[in-house]
This record gives C-alpha cells, sequence and structure tokens, in this order.
C-alpha cells in the first residue's frame, strides 16, 4: 500500500492543487501570474487558466520530490520514474508556455505507451521480460505465463493510453475538472481491477507452485 500511494504521490498532488485553485480562482489566479507569468506566451494567466497550471507545476514538482526522496534514501530510481519525469517537464512545460491544459492531457497517453513500449522492446527484442524482473522475487510461475504476463501488461497500457485520449477529447471534452478526476480515481480503479483480475487468473500457477 505504502508504494501504491508513493507511485500516486504526483497524481494525487495534481488533484489537490487543482480542486483548491478552482475552489479559490483569484487566488490561484494571482499566485500562477505571479510565479509564472514570466513563463507564458503573453505573459498573462487567467482565471480560468490557473488552476491547470498551478496543478501542472504542482506535478512537476511532485515528481522530482520522489526522485530526490530516493536518491536521498539511497534507492534505486526505476527507469520508469526517470520517464516519467522527462514526460511531465515536457508536456507539463508546454502546458505551461502555452497556457493550453491540452498537452498536459496527452501526458498519461505518452506515459502509458512508454511503458507498453519499454515492455515490448524488452521482452520481444532483448529477450528481457521486464514484468518477471519485477514480480519473480513475490511469484513463480512458468515461462509461457511470464510471457503472457508481459503481453497482458503492454496491452494494458496501450487500452490506457487510448481510454485516456477519448476521456479528454471526448467524453470530457470542455470539462477538466471530470478529467482530472478521471485521472486519479478512474484510471487508478481500472489499473486496481486489473491488477486483482490478473491475481486471480494466476492463482491456480501460484498454488500449483507452492
Amino acid at each position: 500500500m505504502k508504494k501504491f500511494l508513493f507511485d500516486l504521490f504526483p497524481v494525487i498532488l495534481f488533484f489537490l492543487a487543482y480542486k483548491v485553485a478552482k475552489l479559490q480562482p483569484d487566488a490561484a489566479q494571482a499566485l500562477t501570474q505571479h510565479t509564472l507569468g514570466g513563463f507564458v506566451s503573453g505573459g498573462i494567466i487567467t482565471a480560468d487558466q490557473a488552476p491547470i497550471l498551478l496543478a501542472t507545476v504542482v506535478g512537476i514538482v511532485g515528481t522530482v520530490l520522489q526522485i530526490g526522496y530516493l536518491l536521498v534514501r539511497g534507492r534505486k530510481v526505476d527507469g520508469m520514474l526517470w520517464v516519467s519525469l522527462a514526460v511531465i517537464v515536457v508536456m507539463g512545460g508546454l502546458t505551461i508556455y502555452f497556457h493550453d491544459e491540452e498537452f498536459i492531457k496527452w501526458k498519461p497517453t505518452i506515459l502509458y505507451w512508454a511503458f507498453a513500449l519499454v515492455l515490448l522492446v524488452g521482452q520481444v527484442g532483448f529477450r528481457n521480460n521486464l514484468m518477471r524482473a519485477a514480480m519473480e522475487s513475490q511469484i513463480k510461475l512458468p515461462d509461457a505465463v511470464w510471457n503472457r504476463v508481459g503481453y497482458a501488461w503492454m496491452a494494458f497500457f496501450a487500452a490506457m493510453g487510448l481510454l485516456n485520449l477519448f476521456m479528454a477529447f471526448v467524453v470530457f471534452r470542455g470539462n477538466t475538472d471530470a478529467w482530472v478526476s478521471f485521472k486519479l480515481f478512474g484510471a487508478t480503479g481500472l489499473l486496481f481491477a486489473f491488477v486483482v483480475a490478473q491475481t486471480f487468473m494466476l492463482s491456480k500457477y501460484i498454488q500449483e507452485d507452492a
């Protein structure tokens, strides 16, 4: 549970910052104008733009704090966390400069697809099943099953990337509030459901190994 919350740390901060800014639009506009006015195209931030820009900055800072915490504690920083930092800095930077929320809405999709691509290249190109490397210390499975686990995660991440685009630009187009809530609760709920379903599917192999 601690690791799960740690991984969600930037997403939770993003959600909280956005919701608080929406409750205090004048204060959020004044704060973002003062701190970010020199970094945006045109130099003017409106009250409507302030919440997503403030949340984007908080999300970037949250990811930096994640990595900083691991480095200070002498722990290994997972490669995908560095990828996550790069994606949020680039897409968040574009969001801030152009004060356009559509860039940050692409961030989850790019990250999901990056995860899927890394898993695919590792498993197919280098015969290195990264899901097996991450999970084998906890469960023992036949080689063929590990291959299916790897492909299942690839498919899940690819589908989540598409789902984010559909929710952001079709279902919740023009409703950033709803998308922000989906980003935390909907996507996290689907991830949890996928993990539970996969655990159930793999239970017979785990029991056989026992």
